[in-house]
């Protein structure tokens, strides 16, 4: 068992060390994550720290992750949730609702451009009522940068089902953000 599976045990066991513990070694690649995910948009006042703080007071006791990956999925889809608020916060009339569109960007969707977060949560709701299991490797592979044989071992389902959603996904997702 590796270090991060032993704290994710005990954690579910009641240990409250183990979650700090666990955020404490877990923070460089998170931190990563966030960086990603905020890097080369328009003037955003969410930070990477703050994101990863956002995610850790916002994962309080929900955690009930057994393995790396599965505290990932549940990282990604917390992640995802503080962006989208956020832009939603900055785009209220009370903020200024003219603000320039936040953009998400990766490797893995370059090809799309650069949609605003709204546009794309929408898309991914939509994507969700859809096929679920496809909008779920969607958020564990975009927003939690796993990789495809973490997502089938969270999800239970072979790799190559995995690529098969992930490609149906991205098709989906490529088509209605370019409408």
């Amino acid at each position: 068992m590796t270090e991060i599976t032993l704290l994710l045990t005990a954690l579910a066991s009641g240990d409250a060390d183990a979650r700090d513990r666990l955020y404490t070694l877990l923070y460089p690649e998170l931190k990563r994550l966030a960086r990603s995910h905020l890097a080369g948009q328009a003037p955003m006042t969410l930070e990477p720290a703050a994101l990863i703080h956002e995610v850790w007071l916002k994962s309080a006791g929900r955690e009930g992750a057994l393995h790396r990956g599965q505290f990932f999925a549940h990282a990604s889809k917390v992640m995802r949730s503080v962006i989208v608020d956020h832009v939603r916060e900055r785009h209220a009339d009370k903020r200024g609702g003219g603000v320039a569109s936040v953009t998400l960007s990766t490797a893995a969707l370059e090809q799309l451009g650069a949609p605003d977060v709204l546009k794309l949560d929408e898309v991914l709701q939509t994507l969700e009522r859809a096929d679920d299991r496809a909008h779920q490797v969607v958020q564990m592979r975009f927003f939690g940068g796993l990789e495809m044989e973490e997502i089938a071992e969270v999800l239970g389902v072979s790799v190559p089902t995995v690529k098969r959603d992930w490609r149906k996904a991205r098709a989906f997702l490529f088509d209605a953000l370019q409408a």
